[in-house]
């Protein structure tokens, strides 16, 4: 493929002046294994981006929507139904934590974002406090990339750009010295929840809608939360009557060797948002999962029975293809044991990633489940090239894994065998 192949498409979150220089072409996949436009075959680092757990080209997924496609292709989710989207969330119901017993369909975490934050705000005032608005997110947060994504995320890169967005504030991260290279969750930090009472103070509680964090931050390098940070975020949250919103895009559905953040943790958040590893990355879907309580209060102030409560929604909002290649994905999860392999390996995963502690370059190594991030210490004036350097070596040795800011970011499929842990690891050392 030459250069004047590529021209017409311009690539997002690329650099694509050098991309377009130096093609990195992915033709196939296999497993956990990607298959270039030259045949070589390169190990998928990060699932995907955080989505193909079950590793790629899942037989199952396949087959389901190949006969979903010959059975009914699209149908529309405004006024009519079928019978998957049903199906699939009674499914999701009975996984997640109690109390979160609706589900909003959407076709990504960004849309998640949106629809989560608007049903926030519309709560409000379906319950008599319509000043209820602003939203608080929180430094090196990633909620996608849509107005209301990039307004509530906190990755200053992903904001410069675009001038005022949703109105919001936020809270710091909980990246602090002295837990560098903590194992799981740092044992220290969880006050720094305590920040979140001084912002709803600052706006007052009667003009706060909500709250959204991920639990373990992804995109920003696998931020993993204080012991009792996100129970006080809870509490908190309670106390003032705001809502409490997780984005669970790359956490759900097996990453940290449980089915959400929201029950490792053991924190109901008041929605959940969830897509990516839905699918394990076939077709998109997302979904956002909501208390009944909030749930109830659109249907019981809509007046007359044929009223729409709640006028939001996408095209294709519970698309039959995606809801059949979701339902397929859960069933890989379910009868390979995934999670509980995620579960029962990831002891090991973090003693050979903490291995590469006192390699060059290396400030800080954060890891939960088959989740690590790498804090590389810059080059002068340029924090975001070192990670770029050492991420294309690897990829020149066989590996795919994450270069975001100044960090490397790892993703394990979840079909990862030891072997292979170490070739990743080791092919990060020798290239730092």
């Amino acid at each position: 493929m030459g250069k004047s192949g590529m021209d017409a498409f311009w690539m997002p979150y690329t650099a694509n002046r050098q991309f377009k220089k130096t093609p990195r072409i992915i033709k196939a996949a296999e497993g956990a294994y990607y298959i270039t436009d030259d045949g070589r075959r390169i190990f998928d680092g990060l699932s995907g981006l955080w989505t193909t757990g079950a590793g790629h080209n899942r037989v199952e997924i396949r087959d389901a929507v190949a006969h979903q496609l010959g059975t009914l292709d699209y149908s529309p989710a405004f006024q009519f139904g079928h019978p998957l989207a049903f199906e699939l969330a009674e499914r999701l119901v009975a996984l997640a934590p109690e109390t979160l017993d609706h589900v909003f369909y959407t076709n990504s975490g960004s849309e998640c974002t949106d629809t989560a934050t608007k049903i926030a705000r519309a709560y409000w005032r379906q319950v008599g406090q319509p000043t209820k608005t602003k939203i608080i997110g929180r430094v090196k947060g990633y909620h996608g990339a849509s107005w209301g994504a990039i307004s509530f995320g906190g990755i200053p890169a992903n904001k410069k750009l675009w001038g005022q967005g949703v109105d919001s504030d936020h809270m710091g991260h909980t990246l602090i010295p002295g837990n560098e290279f903590t194992r799981g969750l740092p044992q220290s930090g969880a006050e720094l929840a305590d920040e979140l009472e001084g912002i709803i103070a600052l706006h007052d509680a009667s003009n706060v809608a909500a709250v959204i964090v991920e639990p373990i931050a992804g995109s920003a390098g696998v931020v993993v939360p204080p012991a009792g940070y996100l129970k006080r975020m809870r509490e908190i949250c309670d106390k003032h009557d705001v809502l409490l919103i997780f984005d669970e895009v790359i956490t759900a559905f097996g990453r940290i060797g449980d089915w959400f953040a929201a029950s490792a943790f053991d924190v109901v958040p008041d929605m959940l948002n969830v897509a990516k590893q839905i699918t394990n990355g076939a077709i998109p879907l997302g979904a956002v999962l909501i208390k009944g309580d909030i749930y109830d209060a659109f249907m019981e102030t809509a007046g007359a029975e044929y009223n729409i409560e709640l006028p939001h929604g996408y095209t294709y909002s519970s698309h039959p293809v995606a809801c059949a290649a979701a339902m397929a994905s859960l069933d890989i999860l379910e009868q390979d044991g995934l999670i509980e392999r995620v579960a029962a390996l990831s002891p090991t995963f973090e003693t050979k990633i903490h291995e590469l502690q006192g390699s060059p370059h290396i400030s800080d190594i954060r890891n939960y489940g088959f989740a690590a991030g790498i804090t590389l210490e810059p080059y002068p004036g340029e924090p975001t090239r070192r990670p770029m350097e050492v991420a294309l070596s690897c990829w020149e040795k066989g590996f795919y894994v994450r270069y975001g800011g100044d960090t490397l970011q790892l993703g394990l499929p979840f079909i990862t065998t030891e072997a292979e842990m170490d070739s990743v690891i080791n092919a990060i050392g020798d290239s730092l």
